[in-house]
């Protein structure tokens, strides 16, 4: 004897059906919303499987083809998470997910010296703004955090791969001052589409002494409460590490 969907099951799926015959379209994207719709819900709870494709193939009434195109297309949103041989997980969106997603086109974007500086020309405007606020607004608690990444920084002078991760934290916290979630997702990504031009560029301790010294002249400003300084200290700074940045590209000196 064959069992009917019952009650809510059986009317997602006729207001699922309406939908793609309304809709028109390709299969797999109504299947994408359905479940985009789900997983907003709440039906469908972040870290849950979905379930496996020759279920959706049944519950959608579609081909293995638009099944996997649907599941593709929820990855790239950062709805799902994929592995080779496992059912994908839902996942959460977050800032964080939304701005990775971007990062496979920003990649291309900064293979050429135009597109790096439209791209570092971004972190100037943003960070420049960001010690503004810091210096301003930030509490005891953000004070005593870039103090301590800022001593880290100096204590890894002269050790390139270290000196680097200190670098990156000590902004790092310039981002989280506010507390806007967005802000340390923007400087995560900056840090991976940047890695590839500092791991290119000249180095040494006198390089590392000088960008420890513009991070010391930020912080001072931001102790100082002196939000003018704060500004044109991050701006100098950057600006420096620019014609740094600058130099890993063909012909440029």
């Amino acid at each position: 004897m064959k069992l009917e969907p019952k009650g809510d099951a059986m009317d997602q799926d006729q207001g699922f059906h309406r939908r793609e015959a309304a809709g028109g379209g390709r299969r797999s994207d109504a299947v994408v919303a359905d479940l985009v719709r789900r997983i907003q819900s709440g039906s469908l709870q972040e870290g849950e499987r979905l379930p496996a494709e020759r279920d959706l193939m049944q519950r959608y009434g579609v081909s293995r083809a638009a099944v996997r195109e649907a599941i593709l297309a929820l990855a790239n949103r950062g709805l799902v998470e994929t592995r080779l041989g496992h059912r994908p997980i839902v996942r959460k969106p977050d800032y964080e997910i939304a701005i990775d997603k971007i990062a496979n086109l920003v990649g291309h974007l900064v293979i050429e010296h135009e597109g790096v500086w439209n791209l570092f020309e971004t972190r100037i405007f943003i960070e420049s703004a960001l010690a503004r606020w810091a210096a301003n607004r930030a509490r005891r608690d953000d004070v005593e955090e870039l103090r301590a990444a800022l001593e880290a920084n100096r204590l890894a002078i002269g050790e390139p791969a270290v000196f680097d991760e200190t670098d990156a934290a000590f902004h790092a916290v310039l981002y989280r001052i506010p507390g806007n979630p967005i802000y340390p997702a923007i400087h995560k990504a900056y840090v991976e589409w940047l890695t590839r031009h500092w791991r290119s560029m000249k180095r040494g301790a006198d390089i590392d002494q000088m960008n420890y010294a513009g991070h010391r002249a930020i912080f001072d400003a931001i102790v100082m409460r002196d939000p003018d300084n704060a500004e044109e200290a991050t701006r100098r700074h950057l600006v420096a590490a620019w014609e740094f940045v600058r130099s890993t590209f063909p012909n440029e000196s």
